[in-house]
Formats: C-alpha cells, sequence, structure tokens
C-alpha cells in the first residue's frame, strides 16, 4: 500500500505545480486554494508511505516523479518546449527513479 500511496503523492505533486502555474502567482483565488489542497494531498500521501518506507527511498522517487511530471505536463499543457539535451537529460531522471526503486530492498 505504500507504494501507492507514493505514486498517489506523486501526482499530487504534479497536479499542484500544474495549479500554481494556473493561479498566476496566487492572483487567481480557486486556482491557488486548489494548489494548496493538492500540496496538502501530496504531503498526506507521502507521510503515509513514509510510514513503511525509508525516506532515502521514498522522498527521491517522490521528487523525480513529480519533476518528470511537471516536465511533460508542462510540454504538454503549456506547449512548453525542450531541447533535445534536456529530452536526455529527462530520460535519465526516469532513469535514476527506476534505479532506486530496483536497488532499495522495499
Amino acid at each position: 500500500m505504500a507504494w501507492i500511496y507514493l505514486v498517489i503523492a506523486g501526482v499530487f505533486e504534479v497536479v499542484w505545480a500544474t495549479l500554481m502555474k494556473a493561479s498566476d502567482g496566487f492572483s487567481k483565488l480557486g486556482f491557488s486554494i486548489a494548489t494548496v489542497v493538492g500540496m496538502v494531498a501530496s504531503f498526506y500521501f507521502l507521510a503515509r508511505a513514509l510510514k513503511t518506507l525509508p525516506m532515502n527511498l521514498a522522498y527521491p522517487i517522490w521528487t523525480g516523479v513529480g519533476a518528470v511530471g511537471s516536465i511533460l505536463v508542462g510540454v504538454w499543457l503549456y506547449k512548453e518546449k525542450l531541447s533535445l539535451a534536456t529530452w536526455f537529460f529527462v530520460g535519465l531522471l526516469i532513469i535514476g527513479i527506476i534505479g532506486i526503486k530496483v536497488t532499495s530492498k522495499h
């Protein structure tokens, strides 16, 4: 169950980052409130995952999922452009996340 919590936490991290962009510097109340709700949900599920998983495993995976997810949302939703070199490093992030999981004992 801890892994499910960790994935949900990572998804909510992407959600709140996306909503923060939509809040336009916290100038749009609805998006600002939704950002905070997303943050609370992300931290809640991360805390649940940390009850079972070690921090040195859960935290980097959570941030990695959030980073890669936010990059993909930026490209898809906001039409942000990435260079080929940047895509290479995104791939390294994904490999790093997988490597952390595969080499852990959990």
